[in-house]
């Protein structure tokens, strides 16, 4: 269900998804740069996967209610309590077989780059011996060139957004898997943190 609601709204907005890259195996963490609030539906039509967000997301109009019924993970950051449940939680789905999602840059982009990775979002793969999914999200046009229509950064409103999305008649979503990175080999999470963000980071140039 989460797949094909995910699918018929990128087909509403004009997106047509291109997967490319390695096959993602069931049960993994799903490490991706963040571009846009479109980016879960994007992950969603391919993958189906429970998302981790900074808890303040929950508070955002319609963003907030968007992400709690995509059954989002809402972290307070800062508090190591909360922050020990919510990597049992996780390590648990994972173990399960499950999809977890997130955008350990903590922020957007426009897609051109790649922020810091915060490590510490890693950890509940390690715990759970889950392999992590390094995914570079590109949105381009048909022609190849780059847009930055979907981009949700700076002072961008969702309205604002919208319209630029709309405005194009098609945009093409470019997921590009890299290799898996395999957290029973390198229980390091800064090592794995690294190595993900620059996985993505050569996905991404032209």
């Amino acid at each position: 269900m989460k797949r094909w609601w995910s699918g018929r709204l990128l087909g509403l907005l004009g997106v047509t998804l291109e997967l490319r890259g390695t096959p993602v195996e069931p049960g993994c963490l799903l490490v991706a740069n963040h571009v846009s609030w479109l980016d879960i539906f994007v992950i969603n039509a391919a993958w189906p996967a429970a998302f981790i967000s900074k808890a303040e997301v929950r508070q955002w109009p319609l963003i907030g209610w968007l992400a709690a019924k995509n059954e989002t993970v809402f972290l307070r950051r800062g508090s190591r309590g909360h922050a020990r449940i919510v990597n049992g939680e996780i390590a648990a789905l994972l173990g399960q077989g499950r999809h977890v999602a997130l955008f350990p840059e903590g922020t957007t982009t426009d897609g051109r780059e790649v922020h810091h990775f915060h490590a510490a979002l890693l950890q509940p793969a390690i715990d759970a011996g889950a392999a992590i999914q390094p995914l570079a999200i590109a949105y381009r046009l048909p022609d190849g060139r780059f847009t930055r229509a979907p981009a949700y950064d700076g002072d961008v409103s969702l309205g604002e957004c919208l319209r630029a999305i709309i405005a194009e008649r098609r945009i093409i979503a470019r997921v590009d898997a890299a290799p898996l990175l395999q957290s029973r080999d390198t229980p390091d999470r800064r090592v794995l943190a690294h190595a993900a963000r620059d996985a993505i980071a050569a996905r991404l140039v032209d």
